[in-house]
């Protein structure tokens, strides 16, 4: 098939080089200049195992091009896939300009010529009811009575987790495709035909829901999780025995993810989706005290975790945070954790340096720049190599989200921000 992406963020680039290489025929779109003309010379817009030799691989069959607006046309696709961001907005619902504004270049561009439909594809995350609302009367607009012969439009949810992306993407734990009525959609099943997964057929809105109830589930369980821990830690308990006995019931307690005492959650999905789902439950008059906690909760976690690291330290001690990204082998600072802790000691007049194997301020790009910047002006001055991590003498190290084997330091210096080593 032929299939175009829009938006070379984090979802769109993986799923870019990960159709390609099932032997597809892929156009990216991004309005980034310098992302498309890096993306084309073969160097991924982000850190992420695989995708360097994913998409040298692409480049050199020509199954993968980038491209910042639509030549003429969007005739020779079977697929548009729009992967373009939905951040917070001021009052925690989704900005929904990037999918308006993307929208409305796919509608122009359908040619009324079409002999077959074109799948128009959302996996961005927005609120149920977005494809009818919003979405639906912008290509009517465009198409007129037109619509239904030259556009099927679909809702699929993605499921990857940052530096496990590729697995995920051809070993996803299901696959949900909302359309119209539910019916079957013959391009959705030839472009997920090679992977093995349950498939769910649903309408816009129950697909819609999908990721803000994992992703607030997913949050549910590590604040649920670090409540335990500190109260663990309050009473001279052993978080670590505890945890080992609740994830042992595999039956009720679901899975061992997510439910390790540990760092605060972060990253681009979970804080921004929980905030939209309090949103849309105060809209809603629905009541969710616990979701509406979970934020709050994970605040209080962030406070804690820098009580516990500075616990003893003197005024101006030399600390050496490693790990800075949300999550290991990623460099994805947006709502990091670390970036906060990093913050804080630094306000509090601490010597802080900080060792991120994954990470390049050089390599940042679109809000992930915009974040590390805008939280850390001075991270470019803060990074330092493993080399001097490991000589340099320091009063505290504060392994955050790397196993503490990789840096050579004894151990007696270092403090996990998480309870179970």
């Amino acid at each position: 098939m032929d299939i175009a992406i829009f938006g070379q963020g984090y979802v769109g680039f993986t799923a870019a080089c990960c159709i390609a290489k099932e032997g597809h025929k892929v156009t990216g779109y991004d309005v980034s200049e310098s992302k498309v003309t890096e993306i084309n010379a073969g160097i991924p817009p982000f850190e992420e195992p695989g995708l360097t030799e994913m998409l040298a691989d692409a480049i050199k069959s020509q199954k993968l091009v980038a491209k910042t607006k639509i030549d003429s046309d969007l005739s020779e696709h079977d697929i548009a896939i729009v992967c373009v961001g939905t951040p917070s907005g001021s009052d925690g619902s989704h900005n929904m300009s990037f999918i308006a504004d993307v929208s409305r270049q796919i509608a122009s561009a359908i040619s009324k010529e079409r002999n077959k439909p074109l799948t128009v594809t959302y996996r961005s995350t927005f609120r149920p009811g977005t494809i009818e609302q919003l979405i639906t009367p912008i290509f009517k607009s465009k198409l007129g009575d037109s619509f239904d012969s030259l556009v099927e439009l679909v809702y699929n949810p993605e499921f990857l987790r940052e530096s496990v992306a590729v697995h995920d993407y051809f070993n996803p734990p299901k696959i949900v495709i909302g359309t119209k009525n539910a019916e079957v959609s013959e391009n959705m099943e030839l472009l997920h035909k090679n992977l093995n997964a349950p498939v769910f057929y649903t309408n816009y809105k129950e697909a819609e829901f999908t990721k803000f109830v994992d992703n607030t589930w997913h949050a549910v369980k590590v604040a649920f999780a670090n409540e335990i821990g500190r109260v663990s830690q309050k009473l001279n308990l052993s978080a670590q025995t505890i945890h080992e006995i609740f994830v042992s019931d595999t039956k009720l307690n679901i899975s061992a993810y997510y439910t390790r005492p540990g760092g605060a959650f972060g990253g681009s999905c979970l804080p921004k989706d929980v905030r939209a789902l309090q949103h849309i439950a105060t809209d809603s008059a629905a009541n969710t005290h616990l979701i509406d906690s979970l934020l709050r909760s994970n605040e209080a976690h962030k406070n804690h975790q820098f009580e516990y690291v500075t616990n003893g330290l003197s005024d101006g001690a030399k600390v050496l945070l490693v790990g800075l990204a949300f999550k290991a082998d990623t460099d994805d600072l947006r709502e990091s954790p670390n970036v906060d802790l990093a913050r804080k000691l630094l306000q509090a007049g601490y010597q802080l340096s900080v060792f991120d194997p994954a990470l390049d301020p050089s390599k940042l790009k679109g809000q992930n720049l915009g974040y590390a910047y805008a939280h850390l002006p001075t991270i470019d001055s803060l990074l330092i190599s493993k080399e001097k991590a490991e000589l340099e003498s320091w009063d505290r190290v504060i392994a955050s989200n790397k196993t503490i084997d990789k840096i050579n330091l004894s151990t007696d210096k270092i403090i996990p921000t998480y309870f179970v080593p």
